[in-house]
């Protein structure tokens, strides 16, 4: 005689069911022309969330055009990550202002 507790087990493992991973916030903040985190690392389908603390605009400018989304100041933008790799982007109106962004699949 099998217990109880096994069949429903069974059941679930024959059916293929899994728990899948649930998708990320990371967020980024822009503030004192700088980048914060400088290197930053998210998987395909988290979310960034670009936090402009300056009084005046950025931009987030991928140099592999990714994506280039603008941010006004006191803004917060967010974008869902669709594709994986090492991201360089920039502020266009501040170049000095770079950062890394590492997708993972």
């Amino acid at each position: 005689m099998t217990p109880r507790w096994i069949c429903p087990i069974v059941a679930a493992l024959a059916l293929g069911i899994s728990v899948s991973a649930q998708a990320a916030t990371i967020e980024i903040s822009m503030e004192n022309l700088e980048i914060s985190p400088a290197v930053a690392s998210a998987k395909v389908g988290d979310t960034v969330r670009l936090v402009n603390k300056d009084v005046f605009a950025h931009t987030a400018t991928a140099r592999n055009g990714d994506f280039d989304v603008m941010m006004p100041p006191k803004k917060t933008i967010s974008l869902v990550l669709k594709k994986a790799g090492t991201v360089e982007y920039y502020c266009r109106f501040h170049p000095n202002m770079k950062a890394v962004l590492n997708i993972a699949p």
